[in-house]
C-alpha cells in the first residue's frame, strides 16, 4: 500500500493537465518567449498550458475533427503578413464563434492579416508606420524624441475592475504602438484603454501632421468585446504592452501630475489576460424555483389569476478558479407575456436572489425572464414559461360585496314586475255614468 499515495498524486496531476486550459501563443519568431516571459510564465502560473509557435508555421491549426484544439489564442505577431497552416482571419472569426477567446496585439508594423482580423470584429487599427503621438504624456527616460512612449492614467482606463484590475491602486501604464478605433455600428465594443485628449495617430517620421485620421479619446489603445455567445476578444495596439521591458520599467511623465512611479503594465496585462481567458466575471445559474406563496415546490399545473408567486434563481460567480456565490444586487426579473407586466429587483441573500409579487388579472403564456447584462460580466439569460389561467367557475365568490346595489337593482326590478303584472291581471275598469254610448253599441241594440 505504499505506493497508493504516489497513484493518487499521479491520478490528480493527469486530471489537472486534462482539465487545464489549452493557449496557443504566436509570435513573430521564438524570441518571443524572451521578451514577453513575464507575461507568458504569470499565464502558466495560473495553471494553463501553453503551446508556443511562430504565426508562419506550416502545421498552425485550430480545429481538428471539427473539434476546438485550444481554448486561447494569443497573437503576439504585429507584423504577420499571412498565418501558416490553415490559420486565416476567418477561421479565427470561426474559433470565436465556438467559444474560443483571442487576445492581438499588434505594433507600428502591422501586417494585412491582423488588420483583416479587427475589421471583422468590428475593429479597425491605423495605416501601417504610424504611432499614437502624444506631446503632453510621454516618457521622457523611454521615449526616443518622437513621443511615442505614451504614459497612460488611470482616467483613462474602462470602469470595470474586472477587465482592467483596481485601478486606484494601479500604477502609470506604459504603451507604445498604433492607434485603433471601434466601428460605429459595433455595439458590443469597449473601450479598455483610450487616448488622452491630447493624443492623435500619425507617422512620427513626417515633418508635418497633417489631418490625422484618428486624434483624441476616439483614439483606442486596447479595445475589446465579449460576444453573444460570451467569448472575449481584445485588440491592443502595442505588443510592447506585454514586455518584460515594460513591465519592470519605471515610468517618468512629462505631465507633472503623473509624475515618477513604478510601470503598471504588468498588473494591467494580468488583469485583461484573466478576462479574456474568464478567470474574472463568469456568472453561472446554479438552480431556478418558482412556486406559490406558502408553498415550497411549482403547481402541478397552471397558476391561476391574481395567485402570490415566489421566484428564486441562484447566481454563482468564478473567483479564483472557485464558484462563490454572486452577491450583485441589481439583478431584475421580468413576468412577459409579449411585453413586461411585472418587473422586479431581486433581493439578494448570499447568492440566492428573489423576489415575491401577484400575478396580473390576465391569463395567457408568460416568462419567469432574467435578462442580466453589465461590463465585464458573461451574459445571464433564464426563461422559464407558464401559463396563467382564469379560475374554475367554483372559484368565483359567490356575492361580493361591490356588486350588491347590482343585486337590489334586479330583484327590485323583479318585484316591480310582479306588482305591475297583478295589477294589470285584477284590475276592473268600472263605467262612467253619463258616458255616451258608441255608434256601434248603439245598433246593436
Amino acid at each position: 500500500m505504499r505506493w497508493l499515495p504516489t497513484v493518487l498524486l499521479l491520478v490528480s496531476v493527469i486530471i489537472d493537465q486534462s482539465c487545464a486550459d489549452r493557449v496557443l501563443v504566436l509570435g513573430e519568431t521564438a524570441a518571443i518567449k524572451d521578451s514577453h516571459s513575464q507575461f507568458l510564465n504569470s499565464i502558466k502560473e495560473r495553471g494553463h498550458e501553453l503551446t508556443i509557435r511562430t504565426a508562419d508555421d506550416s502545421q498552425l491549426a485550430l480545429f481538428k475533427h471539427g473539434q476546438l484544439i485550444f481554448d486561447h489564442l494569443f497573437v503576439l505577431a504585429p507584423g504577420v503578413q499571412v498565418f501558416g497552416g490553415s490559420l486565416t482571419p476567418s477561421e479565427i472569426s470561426k474559433f470565436v464563434d465556438e467559444g474560443g477567446n483571442v487576445l492581438v496585439a499588434a505594433d507600428s508594423n502591422i501586417g494585412d492579416a491582423l488588420r483583416e482580423l479587427a475589421v471583422e470584429h468590428g475593429f479597425e487599427f491605423d495605416e501601417a508606420g504610424t504611432s499614437v503621438i502624444d506631446h503632453h504624456n510621454y516618457d521622457q527616460s523611454l521615449d526616443p524624441g518622437d513621443h511615442t512612449t505614451v504614459v497612460v492614467g488611470k482616467d483613462q482606463l474602462i470602469s470595470a475592475e474586472l477587465i482592467v484590475g483596481n485601478s486606484a491602486k494601479l500604477g502609470p501604464v506604459i504603451f507604445k504602438g498604433i492607434g485603433l478605433v471601434a466601428g460605429k455600428t459595433n455595439n458590443l465594443a469597449l473601450s479598455i484603454v483610450k487616448a488622452s485628449g491630447t493624443a492623435y495617430s500619425f507617422d512620427p517620421k513626417a515633418t508635418r501632421v497633417v489631418n490625422p485620421s484618428i486624434a483624441g479619446s476616439r483614439t483606442l489603445l486596447v479595445g475589446g468585446l465579449q460576444s453573444r455567445n460570451n467569448a472575449r476578444i481584445v485588440f491592443s495596439g502595442s505588443t510592447d504592452l506585454f514586455s518584460n521591458a515594460f513591465f519592470s520599467a519605471q515610468t517618468n511623465s512629462v505631465n507633472p501630475a503623473v509624475g515618477a512611479a513604478a510601470s503598471g503594465n504588468a498588473e494591467l496585462a494580468s488583469a485583461i489576460a484573466k478576462w479574456v481567458m474568464k478567470e474574472s466575471g463568469v456568472l453561472r445559474v446554479k438552480s431556478v424555483n418558482h412556486h406559490k406563496k406558502g408553498e415550497t415546490m411549482p403547481p402541478a399545473e397552471d397558476y391561476f389569476i391574481a395567485e402570490d408567486v415566489v421566484y428564486t434563481i441562484e447566481i454563482e460567480e468564478l473567483k479564483n478558479g472557485k464558484w462563490v456565490p454572486f452577491h450583485g444586487k441589481d439583478v431584475q426579473l421580468e413576468f412577459v407575456r409579449v411585453d413586461p407586466f411585472v418587473r422586479a429587483t431581486l433581493k439578494n441573500n448570499n447568492g440566492r436572489l428573489s423576489a415575491a409579487f401577484k400575478l396580473p388579472d390576465v391569463l395567457g403564456v408568460f416568462k419567469f425572464l432574467v435578462d442580466y447584462r453589465r461590463v465585464g460580466y458573461t451574459h445571464v439569460y433564464d426563461v422559464l414559461q407558464v401559463s396563467v389561467r382564469p379560475l374554475w367557475h367554483t372559484q368565483y365568490e359567490r356575492f361580493i360585496r361591490s356588486a350588491y346595489p347590482y343585486y337590489a337593482s334586479s330583484f327590485s326590478m323583479m318585484a316591480g314586475l310582479v306588482l305591475f303584472s297583478i295589477v294589470y291581471l285584477y284590475h276592473k275598469d268600472t263605467p262612467v255614468k253619463g258616458a255616451k254610448v258608441l255608434d256601434s253599441e248603439k245598433k246593436k241594440n
